[in-house]
């Protein structure tokens, strides 16, 4: 089991930067895959960014196209916590995040946070 706590979330205007925190507990040595996601009212759920580790310790990054060159997915080598920093953001970042992470043998993300709100305000 794996258990995920997100914070970092809230009410920043449009142009402004919020940086959100996900804090792993458990089985974080299961983890092979952090990432966030986004779901805005009446869409569905996207992604958003992950970070994928590597035997060598290091980590590959993937974005949604409509967030790169503003956000960034970052992680502490410990597999314990993962970051996105967001900037210059939009009022179509509106959303709540989760974070998300892939743990065992599996290539899907099973297990969740509970989500944090994120406002743009225009």
């Amino acid at each position: 089991q794996v258990q995920l706590v997100e914070s970092g979330g809230g009410l920043v205007q449009a142009g402004g930067s919020l940086r959100l925190s996900c804090a792993a507990s458990g089985r974080t040595f299961s983890i092979n895959v952090m990432g966030w996601f986004r779901q805005a009212p009446g869409k569905e759920r996207e992604f958003v960014a992950s970070t994928v580790f590597t035997r060598s310790g290091g980590g590959t990054s993937y974005y949604a196209d409509s967030v790169k060159g503003r956000f960034t997915i970052s992680r502490d080598n410990t597999k314990t916590t993962v970051y996105l920093q967001m900037n210059s953001l939009k009022p179509e970042d509106t959303a709540v995040y989760y974070c998300a992470v892939q743990a065992g043998l599996t290539a899907s993300y099973n297990y969740w946070g509970q989500g944090t709100q994120v406002t743009v305000s225009s």
